[in-house]
């Protein structure tokens, strides 16, 4: 199966260049794709995960991608979606960064004997010569097509407006398509709907200056069916890296997506087979919850490890209670299908003893001491809107006492809304 068809069946593709060309180029030949990651942090979020699945897929079906980190790109900044000026990084903490990511990336893509290759664009941004580049690259650029790209029109209607350093991105963006084409023979550009131009503008430049065509693919924004961007929570984003978000709030995340969403993440961020995800149309109720077990157990077993997906499986059944997944549902996936017991090693635990609990701690101070909330003025907003909970009980009053009273063998549960939980755990003597 052409990997294009298997891009689109599974909803990775908005808009692509030349459709029958790039369909005939995928049957002919190993082709080397490139999608540009932002070193801008030390870590990658869920809204990054249609990228690297998308390598993921040409990696699998014979073709080479290219994870091209922008350490050159990145002192610039790209406007693309932006309405303020992103923070200028040093050179220092882009490296720090690139190291991170290729670590990230690994989980999902084979760098070994060059069947991926992860590459930095300030190898060769960084030493250009600025006159010699705007002579021999900056000529091809039109002004007047360049300031009605979408990315710069929000900018020059924006309050801070374009910088100069900005709009110079397109131009290098266009470059980095033209030297891999060059040294690598990469043909093809992959990216977020918001990089069309960008895109465009490489294939362009490619064309004038080699006489040559490329190719460029681009992928939806995706948002969940309430309207809201992946991977965007009340407490920020979801990252990749567990320093970040641990992998029981990783699976958490995907446990909990809207029903309507199941069938199209599983084609999304799991390897799952279609025909079995089709299937889970007719899923509802208890078992629409198991379908989105297997989904959260998947794309956690892919970011973190199975061991780790394990964990947060088990963790999850020791709050919500056993569940045992039937054989027919996504049958091709590898979470576990006995009926769970309550191991719970992922949910996070405060240890206290016997004396810290004897007298008792009020409940907004406790909810504020374990994290629950942000502050003690956090903690008190939350009960007094109902929402936090001790063993599932609703507190009552922002000074009720938590208390050696209040343990379940050597454990209290706590609860902030329907999807926030922490335990705190009796230390030993």
């Amino acid at each position: 199966m052409n990997v294009l068809d298997i891009l689109e069946e599974r909803g990775f593709i908005d808009a692509k260049t030349h459709d029958q060309e790039l369909r005939d180029l995928f049957d002919r030949e190993r082709v080397t794709g490139y999608i540009g990651f932002d070193p801008t942090a030390s870590s990658l979020h869920i809204g990054s995960l249609v990228q690297i699945m998308t390598l993921a897929h040409m990696q699998r079906n014979g073709h080479q991608p290219i994870a091209l980190v922008g350490g050159g790109t990145g002192l610039v900044g790209d406007p693309s979606g932006r309405t303020e000026m992103r923070k200028v990084l040093t050179l220092d903490t882009i490296a720090e960064n690139v190291a991170a990511l290729k670590k990230q990336l690994s989980k999902f893509i084979d760098f070994t004997d060059d069947r991926a290759l992860m590459l930095n664009n300030a190898d060769w941004l960084v030493g250009l010569n600025y006159i010699h580049f705007l002579r021999d690259v900056g000529r091809h650029f039109s002004v007047n097509r360049m300031i009605k790209m979408e990315s710069c029109k929000v900018r020059l209607d924006s309050e801070e407006g374009l910088s100069f350093l900005e709009f110079n991105y397109m131009i290098l963006q266009a470059y980095d398509f033209l030297e891999l084409f060059s040294s690598r023979n990469c043909k093809l550009q992959m990216g977020g709907s918001d990089q069309w131009g960008n895109i465009v503008a490489g294939i362009e430049l490619i064309h004038r200056m080699k006489r040559e065509q490329a190719y460029g693919i681009t992928s939806p924004l995706i948002t969940t069916s309430s309207g809201e961007k992946m991977g965007k929570t009340a407490g920020g984003a979801v990252w990749l890296d567990p320093e970040r978000t641990s992998p029981y709030e990783y699976y958490q995340y995907w446990v909990n997506v809207d029903d309507r969403d199941l069938q199209r993440f599983l084609a999304l961020y799991t390897f799952l087979p279609m025909q079995e995800i089709r299937e889970t149309e007719k899923l509802k109720d208890a078992d629409m919850n198991m379908g989105k077990s297997v989904l959260a157990f998947e794309t956690t077993a892919l970011v973190h490890g199975r061991e780790e997906a394990i964990k947060a499986y088990r963790s999850a059944v020791s709050v919500f209670g056993a569940r045992n997944i039937p054989k027919s549902i996504l049958p091709s996936s590898t979470i576990p299908r006995e009926e769970a017991g309550g191991e719970d090693q992922s949910v996070p635990c405060t240890a206290m003893s016997r004396n810290d609990l004897a007298g008792g701690l009020p409940a907004f101070k406790i909810f504020h001491l374990t994290g629950m909330a942000n502050s003690g003025g956090a903690a008190r907003r939350l009960i007094e809107q109902g929402g936090a909970y001790v063993n599932n009980i609703r507190v009552a009053a922002i000074d009720q006492l938590v208390s050696e009273k209040d343990l379940v063998g050597d454990e209290i549960l706590l609860r902030s809304g329907k999807k926030k939980f922490h335990k705190i755990v009796l230390e030993s003597a």
